[in-house]
């Protein structure tokens, strides 16, 4: 299995391509078909719910993106799709509508957000969410997700779906409260082989890490997150094979 060459040849709109003050915040249905409508492929994250369904959101908490209060997975897929975004017309979608929206019109990279805040085995409600979404949808779409406990499961779960590990410097600090030993397990990237990974996306800064340096020569796809500007990619390109964006508009190859 590899990496589709979409997903190497068109920059990735980071949750999706979004502006706020245009009226499309990051995840959202506006920012989506924004993303569509311009060529890009597209990044989006979900988050499990209260009833099991995967929606398309990034943090696991509501204030920041709505106007609403606690957090996502103590709601209802069907609550979740009554709320408002923050300056935005939409509403918090589900992955299925999403689906329905891009419609095989760009490739989808779908990050699994960890569920258990100490990247550890997950009880696979969300993994099995996304799978039973993906089940006949025609258009490219891959999956990662910073715990590869998540990454495993889709293994079992879709093992014909690409599958790769969102990967970081994971200094301690900014990680908390990650546990220290975690995030020193967790930058070592271990994991790789053992849940059938084809590609990791690594923080921009720390590409120069030796790890993606041995990973990029074993044949794995080095995607980067997340660039924001002409002068970052630049730089980024000269390891990465492909970007994940937001700030500005990428170039998109001929």
């Amino acid at each position: 299995m590899r990496l589709p060459a979409e997903f190497l040849r068109l920059p990735l709109a980071h949750r999706a391509l979004h502006k706020r003050s245009e009226r499309r915040p990051e995840n959202s249905p506006a920012a989506i078909r924004a993303a569509v409508e311009a060529g890009y492929a597209i990044e989006i994250d979900v988050q499990g719910t209260k009833d099991g369904q995967a929606v398309v959101f990034h943090d696991e908490w509501m204030e920041r993106l709505t106007n609403a209060t606690g957090f996502v997975k103590d709601y209802t897929a069907k609550e979740l799709g009554q709320i408002p975004l923050r300056d935005c017309d939409d509403c918090i979608p589900t992955l299925p509508e999403v689906l329905a929206l891009v419609g095989g019109r760009a490739p989808l990279l779908i990050e699994i957000k960890d569920q258990t805040d100490h990247m550890a085995v997950t009880d696979g409600r969300l993994e099995s969410a996304v799978a039973a979404a993906l089940v006949g949808y025609q258009g490219l779409v891959a999956i990662m997700s910073f715990n590869p406990h998540a990454v495993a499961k889709m293994a079992q779960l879709a093992p014909q779906i690409p599958r790769g590990i969102t990967t970081a410097a994971y200094d301690h600090a900014s990680w908390a409260p990650l546990e220290p030993a975690r995030c020193d397990e967790l930058r070592d990237i271990a994991d790789y082989d053992r849940v059938g990974a084809v590609f990791i996306s690594h923080e921009a800064a720390d590409l120069g890490r030796p790890r993606v340096a041995a990973l990029k020569a074993q044949g794995a796809a080095i995607l980067t997150w997340t660039v924001t500007s002409a002068e970052i990619e630049a730089q980024a390109r000269k390891i990465a094979d492909n970007i994940t964006f937001e700030g500005y508009l990428a170039p998109i190859p001929a």
